[in-house]
């Protein structure tokens, strides 16, 4: 309750002087290229909680109070609307704070301190980890990679990591990268790394992005390390595609040439009211550059693959050569890069899902 009420504060009576603002933007139209009225309007315009936010950020364990402010604001924030400036001020904040020149990328290995690697259980987002042994399966090996993004205020605290397999070819099934039983594979005779699994740790940064700039770092990281490597791809859940489906009512058909084509024609035409692919995973991979490559049916066996799309996963490709054109291209006008294969399978699927 207290915590509500400081929220409140926060909203109520650290918000810009609204007087103040309003005598600034008086003073700029009778002269606006008078550049000291620019300031001072620019100076008044700034909510007064911004300030606070950074004094609080100078304090011991400061920065990682505030994010752990910010996810409690987040969590209360349809129940409150009125928060929702305070939090567009920690986001802008921490926009600033945790951009990614003050990012450090770090490998997660069997020899890291088990501080983070217990952090690294609890925050997988994806496929769960059921132990410490499925964990060390998971960093040990040396076909297995692991990297997270930490900010130097909070050296123990992983902001985001993805897990990394190196195959050689694309895998099909996630359950055949995680098996106990697999051969370990030498980093040598790979050719290709499959990004199976991008968690972010830190709710309260929701909104901050850094799946982006992680996995071009990796990508350019193990290319350097591993030049055998020639094929950069994702193998994906799709978290959406059952529901839009039921928003059709309509269901996952059986068939498994059939499941792939209808999941083809989601990928590619899928569209949220507002514009852009409906799949969230979909909009993080092919915002980065990425393009659809494949689509396997029966590749996640987990109870959560099952509800979310059937079993279907999809291959996201990081072509190095394409990434800025594909985002360009994205941005610009929504157009998804895709391959021959996945586009065919969209259009044979096209005529029964409208």
């Amino acid at each position: 309750e207290g915590r509500a009420e400081f929220f409140d504060e926060l909203a109520a009576r650290f918000g810009p002087d609204r007087d103040k603002v309003e005598e600034a933007a008086r003073s700029v139209l009778e002269d606006p290229l008078d550049e000291a009225r620019l300031r001072r309007l620019h100076a008044v315009s700034e909510p007064r909680r911004q300030e606070l936010i950074r004094r609080l950020n100078l304090a011991p364990g400061g920065t990682s109070a505030l994010v752990g402010m910010r996810r409690e604001l987040l969590a209360g924030l349809r129940e409150h609307p009125r928060w929702t400036d305070v939090d567009r001020d920690f986001e802008h904040l921490f926009s600033s704070w945790f951009n990614r020149g003050f990012l450090v990328m770090r490998r997660i290995d069997w020899s890291t301190p088990a501080v983070i690697l217990e952090r690294i259980i609890r925050y997988e987002a994806v496929h769960a980890i059921s132990s410490w042994e499925d964990l060390r399966r998971r960093v040990a090996p040396e076909d297995r990679r692991c990297f997270a993004f930490f900010h130097p205020a909070m050296p123990d605290e992983p902001l985001i990591f993805v897990e990394v397999a190196l195959t050689r070819g694309i895998a099909s099934s996630v359950q055949a990268l995680l098996s106990d039983e697999r051969t370990p594979l030498a980093a040598h005779q790979a050719d290709t790394a499959i990004f199976y699994s991008i968690s972010n740790c830190q709710s309260g940064l929701a909104g901050i992005s850094f799946g982006n700039s992680l996995i071009k770092q990796v990508v350019a990281d193990l290319s350097q390390e591993l030049p055998n490597l020639k094929t950069f791809v994702t193998l994906s859940p799709i978290p959406g595609l059952t529901r839009w489906l039921s928003e059709r009512d309509k269901t996952m058909p059986e068939d498994a040439d059939t499941r792939r084509q209808i999941t083809a024609h989601y990928l590619l035409n899928g569209k949220r009211d507002k514009g852009g692919p409906y799949d969230p995973v979909a909009r993080f991979h092919l915002g980065n550059g990425a393009s659809v490559h494949a689509i396997h049916s029966g590749a996640d066996l987990s109870p959560n693959g099952q509800k979310q799309s059937g079993g279907v996963m999809v291959n996201y490709l990081y072509d190095l050569r394409q990434i800025s054109q594909n985002h360009e291209r994205f941005a610009a006008s929504g157009e998804i890069a895709a391959s021959s294969e996945v586009t065919a399978l969209a259009s044979a699927a096209a005529k029964t899902t409208e």
